[in-house]
């Protein structure tokens, strides 16, 4: 499975962006994808995910009610909307999928939320 993520960007406070991730390689109607981030110098934090059918989400309490995970297996893609940015979102985020035997990774996306 390979991963492209695109979207990110520069923000000011309180602005919104929205993340996407291209699957190729295989058909991702089954397999669970998410959103991590990293920030320079810091462990790799789990923002979001969502199962194969969509019916099982999971934000990080620090996102909860500013981002949205969402998906469209037509099109072999997961978006992460992210709104009410927050300067402390600042990071490369990146997206996974995970059909069940291995965790895949995109080549990450650089967020910048500028005060």
């Amino acid at each position: 499975v390979q991963l492209q993520a695109s979207g990110g960007g520069l923000v000011q406070v309180g602005g919104s962006l929205r993340l996407s991730c291209i699957a190729s390689g295989r058909t991702i109607d089954s397999t669970d994808m998410g959103w991590f981030r990293r920030n320079p110098g810091k462990q790799r934090d789990f923002i979001a995910a969502i199962s194969g059918r969509g019916g099982t989400i999971r934000y990080a309490d620090f996102v909860k009610g500013r981002f949205t995970i969402s998906r469209d297996n037509a099109k072999n893609s997961v978006y992460l909307q992210m709104n009410s940015l927050k300067p402390e979102d600042t990071a490369v985020y990146y997206c996974y999928a995970n059909p069940g035997w291995a965790t895949y990774w995109g080549q990450g996306t650089q967020v910048t939320v500028s005060s």
